[in-house]
């Protein structure tokens, strides 16, 4: 997970805040003995030369394209200006903040620690911005990156005090791929490893990137699920292998973190109970970034289709439950950069796992593209 490890001031609220999952809130009557409760980073009103600063160490390295400085609830003590830097260090520090932190402030001894990180000199990512008060219409300050470069950490400023409700880093995790052996059998499409959802046909209660979250799924809400299709027949029926017979279906797209042959997979309905799909499929191809990108532009719906070959054939899934593919059930289709999850005729899947072998990029030899 994510991690603060060194803050300059947290007087009136703990750095770690920025990093709470849930939207802030705000609680008019509630104080601390330091004062106003907030939901947030907040500083105190500096009296000393300089500014405030925190160091967090992103769960996921990778590479960056954008933050959002959330002020929300923060009027009339948000912070006017912030910068953030960024480094990919080799090591991680040894050092991190423990405990309610409330009231507190950094000591000689952790600033003398944090110097050896020599932050003042990261990369600048974003220059010195001027953010927005914390009200409903105001509260996302969304700043848009390019930097190219694998990041662990992340260093944010603001000028000279104040306080902001969250710090969100969106991006594409970027694993060290030199200190994997070809022979090792790694997850694939999780996004600790690169992996990136790049289409779908239908996130109406939850988003098909959250499959290759860390972990196993907190609750629904942290799965894909669609809708309910409407074309479903009004008297539902099945086949001999006991799969519904309907018309439509779901899909989700996802891009591998790296090449690689896929041997065995995990479809995960965990949470999903009543609103698990009936079936689902799998598929594979090969895409040049050229080509996935003409494809994202058209929404997939190009003339000019992927290739999509048999991963994983349709299989009946259970509800609540951890579907574990090998051996034969799984269809050898040799190196793929991508895959599509179709499930039939909607619902939920809280994780997909794909475990393979990674292998050279020229080793991928991309597909002829063809009408379906």
């Amino acid at each position: 997970p994510d991690l603060v490890i060194f803050a300059t001031d947290e007087w009136f609220a703990p750095a770690r805040n920025l990093l709470k999952r849930d939207p802030p809130e705000f609680i008019a009557t509630a104080f601390t003995e330091y004062g106003k409760w907030m939901d947030g980073w907040e500083t105190r009103r500096k009296r000393i030369p300089g500014h405030d600063w925190c160091i967090i160490q992103l769960g996921v390295p990778g590479i960056i394209h954008g933050f959002d400085v959330d002020t929300s609830f923060f009027t009339g003590n948000y912070a006017p200006y912030t910068s953030i830097q960024a480094a990919c260090l080799d090591q991680m520090p040894s050092f991190t903040l423990e405990g309610d932190r409330t009231g507190m402030a950094a000591s000689p001894s952790q600033f003398k620690a944090v110097e050896q990180l020599n932050s003042d000199s990261w990369e600048e990512l974003v220059p010195i911005t001027k953010l927005k008060p914390g009200y409903s219409e105001s509260c996302h300050n969304y700043l848009n990156v390019t930097y190219p470069h694998r990041v662990t950490h992340i260093r944010i400023n603001i000028y000279p005090d104040g306080g902001i409700a969250r710090l969100k880093v969106y991006g594409i995790g970027k694993k060290d791929w030199s200190t994997v052996s070809s022979q090792d059998l790694v997850d694939l499409v999780a996004l600790v490893n690169g992996g990136v959802c790049v289409g779908y046909s239908d996130a109406h209660f939850g988003h098909p990137c959250n499959m290759i979250g860390i972990g196993r799924a907190d609750n629904m809400g942290d799965g894909w699920e669609s809708a309910r299709r409407l074309d479903r027949p009004k008297v539902l029926k099945v086949d001999e292998k006991g799969i519904l017979q309907v018309p439509g279906f779901e899909w989700a797209i996802l891009r591998l973190g790296h090449p690689g042959i896929i041997s065995k997979i995990e479809v995960d309905t965990n949470h999903f109970k009543g609103n698990f799909p009936d079936s689902c499929q799998i598929e594979a191809c090969c895409l040049t970034p050229d080509e996935e990108n003409n494809l994202i532009r058209n929404q997939w719906c190009s003339d000019k289709t992927p290739k999509w070959r048999i991963l994983l054939p349709p299989h009946k899934l259970k509800a609540h439950h951890r579907h574990m593919f090998s051996g034969e059930s799984v269809v050898q289709c040799g190196p793929v950069t991508h895959v599509r999850l179709v499930i039939a005729p909607d619902g939920g899947v809280s994780r997909l796992r794909l475990w393979g072998r990674p292998v050279s990029n020229n080793m991928t030899r991309p597909q002829q593209i063809s009408k379906l």
